[in-house]
């Protein structure tokens, strides 16, 4: 009678490890794989930011190829209106992907900074998340950083204001916020002598772009992007890079968790 028992016993958690692998493994495959960015040149500096986004997912999914899967579209300077969203979602429009799992969307860096241009930032927002959802993809925006000095449009707290228009605006049309520019206000808040920024105060550098990546990842995966290994070959120092890590992963876990 024992040996039944410890029978039943060892099938049962035999079950329940298949059940548990199956569900894990379902979730992994419900996980966006094809992933188009679409903006500006924050997007683009330091080698571009999905090229470290797609080294990072290669890390976290198996049998992934990030340069078959992760694609970025962007214009210099541009804001949400000059994007043909419409166009580049289409079947095979970028390379031979028939549909992306997710498009990212980055708005122009001066597009919360005044009213008229937040009514337009909202207005082009939505109409773009309606043509992505119809061709059966999932969007998200991208929050951009604030300006530091030396930039000329410089303002104390002006994250607040960018903070307030894409929150606003992704609870409004449903979608996922990415707090990129949330993430840069905690490493400058901490570390006060840390650099993101070119010394033009608004594009990013190398590290404020790894930033931005590992943001992306975390907020994407909804896993801490906390022990990657991808460190652009060497670029980013190990110190740097733990850094950078831990202060994506408290952004995205502090806005997400407050926000969805």
């Amino acid at each position: 009678m024992k040996n039944i028992y410890n029978f039943f016993v060892i099938l049962l958690i035999f079950s329940n490890s298949l059940l548990s692998q199956e569900v894990e493994d379902q979730d992994r495959n419900q996980e966006p794989r094809t992933i188009l960015f679409i903006g500006n040149s924050y997007l683009y500096y330091g080698d571009s930011l999905h090229n470290h986004f797609k080294r990072m997912v290669e890390e976290h999914l198996e049998n992934y190829d990030g340069g078959a899967s992760v694609k970025s579209a962007t214009i210099g300077g541009a804001r949400l209106k000059h994007h043909d969203v419409e166009r580049l979602v289409k079947p095979r429009a970028i390379s031979s992907i028939k549909k992306f799992d997710l498009v990212i969307l980055q708005g122009g860096s001066s597009e919360p900074l005044t009213k008229e241009n937040r009514k337009e930032f909202s207005y082009f927002a939505k109409k773009h998340i309606e043509s992505i959802e119809a061709n059966n993809s999932k969007a998200a925006l991208y929050m951009t950083h604030a300006y530091v000095k030396p930039h000329k449009d410089f303002e104390d707290n002006q994250i607040r204001i960018i903070e307030d228009i894409y929150t606003k605006v992704g609870k409004e049309n449903n979608v996922l916020v990415i707090p990129v520019g949330l993430a840069f206000e905690i490493a400058y808040k901490e570390f006060p002598d840390i650099k993101l920024h070119q010394d033009d105060g608004t594009h990013p550098n190398l590290k404020g772009t790894y930033l931005a990546a590992c943001t992306v990842f975390a907020s994407i995966y909804g896993i801490s992007p906390i022990g990657l290994k991808y460190d652009y070959y060497g670029a980013i120092d190990e110190g740097d890079k733990m850094l950078l890590q831990e202060i994506a992963d408290k952004a995205t876990s502090v806005y997400l968790k407050k926000n969805y």
